[in-house]
């Protein structure tokens, strides 16, 4: 039986990242944590993503951020059904704790605000994508959780794993290409940019306290304009 692989959406990869692009069939990607500037980008995290790119992941990059970072990668995957693996590798971020985030999306999902559930990381929240997406995502991508791993071997041999077409072990997990998901590719991209989610309201108070906020500045605003002179 012949194993069902489709096209990606029409503008995969719809976001653009710091990732390279490799075969686009492959069931895989993977996402390293990147804990430094993006200009800073060291020799081992450099390793790891070249890794996975020449091992056959489909993306292979960096991850920093735990919302408008994994908003754009999960905006990539959906967009890509023959993705079914994500690779988690790297150190952990402390400023943002990505991977803890990352870990407890697939573990819990997020809350009816759309917030990572089960996270100390202070700003994970998918407030630019609609819940069918984020459902989406969850459903399709299985998470292989390879973080601290430093040797780029490993994340060649997990790729590799993902690739069989009988599945095999490979640490904790049974591995291999299921195929394509079995529904259309999405091609949503993060069209309201909330890149300060902590400057998002909380609940209706916060709402209604920022609005009359913002009212009183346009006002501010407004008197302090230039007038008109003789």
């Amino acid at each position: 039986m012949q194993m069902l692989k489709v096209k990606p959406h029409p503008d995969y990869p719809t976001e653009e990242g710091r990732y390279l692009r490799g075969n686009d069939f492959s069931p895989v990607a993977v996402a390293i944590i990147l804990n430094q500037d993006g200009d800073k980008i060291p020799r081992d995290i450099q390793a790891l993503v070249q890794a996975g790119l020449e091992s056959g992941a489909a993306l292979s990059g960096t991850i920093q951020t735990p919302n408008v970072g994994f908003e754009k990668m999960i905006c990539n995957l959906v967009a890509n059904p023959n993705i079914r693996y994500l690779i988690l590798g790297g150190p952990e971020s402390a400023g943002h704790l990505t991977g803890e985030a990352l870990k407890a999306l697939f573990r819990n999902g997020v809350d009816a605000k759309k917030r990572i559930v089960g996270t100390e990381a202070a700003h994970a929240a998918l407030f630019n994508l609609p819940q069918e997406v984020i459902e989406r995502f969850l459903k399709q991508i299985s998470l292989l959780d390879l973080q601290f791993e430093g040797d780029p071997e490993v994340i060649r041999k997990a790729v590799w794993s993902c690739y069989q077409e009988n599945r095999v072990a490979f640490r904790d997990y049974t591995l291999g290409d299921p195929g394509a998901y079995p529904e259309p590719p999405l091609g949503d991209r993060i069209t309201w940019q909330v890149t300060q989610p902590w400057a998002v309201p909380v609940d209706e108070g916060e709402l209604s306290a920022k609005k009359k906020a913002e009212e009183l500045m346009a006002r501010l605003r407004a008197r302090s304009g230039p007038k008109e002179g003789n």
